[in-house]
């Protein structure tokens, strides 16, 4: 509040004021220069103006901003099919209230979620094939933990193709209550060789996300020379979960193709769900506008470095959301359409962006 009562003082005076940081304890000051008055008041108010504009830009909640988003998907979705699975991958803070693990749960986001989806747990973090330092293990593992006691389903990958490597991953991963599936590659464009068979198979009708013992996560189907050879490697499995993508070549899959992936080898049935990145645009995707990248959209930030043709996504901006969700022509109606039983949220942990950007 702007002090109405101010007395005439020099600038030496001013000077040693300012420099015992005294100036917002003076009462009853008068200045007879009112035009300099004027001049600084205005001046004040407009540097007032500025960095209050830069601390609305610094508060705002990146992290809720990303709850919201797939509250909402998973509302939208719901709303369609009461049954259809959200999983989201990384971004595990968000499920508590302050991103730590002994914190309070987010009840909405949690309650929003089916299962999370983690990277890197025992192997992987800081390259493949190699043991993620134990720090961070724990790390993880405690957000993990909370999520599993909270009765969300854990889907672990981890990065390795070293034979015991390998077989400690699932080893680690089934003594906790996590399913999860060893990667020998980091794209995700393969069935691996080994183990012969999927960890813990079994010959389960799976209808549901906590009847899942195992699953493949095969989002990169290049390394198949068309689709009936990607389709039949898939069918040729007893995996109970395939987390795969929508589209083969830019394709669409049908609603029959994704049906007939539904029966695991063993005449088992299984659940399929498909990719879906909902904290970066990717510029092979259908919805992709070529002037983006001279005349980009509000919403389209920077290129990933580490992922070619990936760009970071303002996630909050309706415009992006309206891609992704909540009419006939989005992504994920596109999924629901096809038959696919749920939809795995990846770049969740896009938040870290955007946080680290202010």
């Amino acid at each position: 509040m702007i002090k109405k009562s101010l007395m005439i003082i020099s600038d030496k005076e001013r000077l040693r004021m300012l420099k015992n940081k005294n100036i917002a304890g003076i009462k009853d000051l008068k200045i007879l220069n009112k035009g300099g008055y004027m001049k600084r008041l205005f001046f004040i108010i407009f540097i007032i103006f500025i960095v209050s504009g830069c601390k609305n830009k610094e508060e705002r909640d990146y992290r809720q901003d990303m709850r919201n988003f797939v509250q909402s998907i998973s509302s939208y979705a719901k709303g369609i099919n009461h049954n259809f699975i959200i999983i989201p991958q990384n971004g595990q803070e968000l499920i508590t209230e302050n991103g730590n693990a002994d914190g309070i749960i987010s009840e909405n986001y949690i309650k929003a979620i089916d299962g999370i989806g983690r990277e890197d747990v025992f192997y992987g973090y800081n390259g493949d094939d190699i043991p993620t330092p134990q720090s961070e293990r724990d790390y993880l593992i405690s957000f993990l933990n909370l999520a599993r006691d909270n009765g969300k389903k854990i889907l672990v990958i981890d990065y390795c193709s070293t034979h015991n490597y390998i077989e400690d991953s699932y080893y680690q991963n089934n003594t906790r209550g996590f399913i999860s599936f060893a990667a020998n590659h980091r794209e995700l464009d393969n069935i691996p060789e080994y183990p012969e068979n999927p960890y813990n198979m079994n010959t389960d009708n799976i209808t549901s996300l906590d009847d899942a013992k195992n699953f493949l996560y095969l989002i990169n189907p290049s390394s198949f020379g068309n689709l009936d050879s990607f389709l039949n490697a898939l069918k040729n499995t007893n995996f109970d979960i395939l987390i795969i993508d929508l589209f083969f070549n830019e394709i669409a899959l049908t609603k029959a193709q994704v049906e007939s992936l539904k029966t695991k080898l063993n005449n088992g049935k299984r659940l399929v769900i498909a990719y879906m990145s909902i904290g970066e645009a990717e510029d092979y995707r259908y919805y992709w506008k070529k002037e983006w990248e001279k005349n980009p959209p509000e919403w389209l930030a920077e290129e990933n470095p580490e992922w070619e043709g990936n760009y970071k996504v303002r996630y909050w901006y309706p415009e992006w959301q309206q891609i992704i969700f909540g009419n006939d022509s989005s992504y994920l109606k596109k999924i629901i359409d096809a038959g696919f039983d749920g939809v795995y949220l990846d770049i969740i942990d896009a938040f870290e962006y955007f946080e680290n950007s202010k």
